[in-house]
């Protein structure tokens, strides 16, 4: 049974229990490709064999693991080589430590189990901080055991709050694109600026005045006897 310090030992022990079962496919090979109409037979038996080995060597290792390991992502995987990673990736420090706490007691050197819980806290990440100021707010103490199932716990907390978050920010993103999009919809096409048409005049066909200001009408009606018309200011 895995207790959170005997990694190596409860993993060596699987792989021997599974390979004398003849169960240990789904460990050593990946998963073959997915049936489809035009699958030959061979290859029918050879993901039967695999999707077999792959749903026992599952239930025997979950069925040798405390549900506070566990952990919420590794009860959602499927696949016996992932769950097996999972696992490791989880234990490996705890596992490292336990180690050389034997080998400082193989020297006559005694580590009392706070210490160690002690030692685990300290190597514990940055985003555990908060995990650590809690425990040693507290008056109850952990055993190492404790601590590694309360880690696993935490976690997977961590894990949630990172993904929710991310949830919220892009949904956050998305409404604020459609408030924006509303709003500019509400406004209406933009008004394109009008263009200033140029000016000509159509005595002398000109550009830059009107023909009632054009010196050349005056004098053309001058010449002609008309009335003399009003010059512009």
């Amino acid at each position: 049974m895995l207790n959170g310090t005997n990694f190596k030992e409860w993993k060596r022990h699987v792989l021997i229990v599974l390979g004398c079962m003849d169960i240990d496919l789904a460990l050593r090979q990946e998963q073959p490709a997915p049936l489809t109409a035009d699958s030959i037979p061979d290859a029918k038996m050879d993901f039967e064999r695999w999707d077999r080995s792959n749903r026992m060597s599952l239930m025997i290792m979950k069925h040798s693991i405390p549900e506070a390991f566990r952990g919420t992502e590794s009860e959602e995987i499927t696949q016996a080589k992932s769950f097996l990673d999972d696992l490791e990736q989880r234990f490996a420090k705890n596992d490292k430590m336990f180690h050389l706490a034997s080998k400082l007691k193989a020297l006559k050197i005694e580590l009392s189990e706070d210490l160690l819980v002690l030692m685990v806290l300290v190597s514990l990440p940055a985003q555990f901080n908060q995990f650590k100021i809690s425990y040693n707010c507290q008056k109850e103490k952990w055993t190492l055991n404790e601590l590694i199932s309360h880690c696993v716990q935490e976690e997977d907390r961590l894990k949630r709050d990172k993904t929710e978050s991310a949830h919220l920010a892009s949904a956050s993103k998305d409404k604020g694109k459609k408030r924006m999009y509303q709003n500019e919809a509400a406004k209406g096409p933009a008004q394109k600026k009008q263009e200033r048409v140029p000016i000509n005049c159509y005595f002398c066909e000109k550009p830059g005045h009107l023909k009632k200001d054009c010196t050349k009408y005056h004098a053309w009606r001058a010449k002609k006897g008309l009335p003399e018309l009003p010059k512009a200011k």
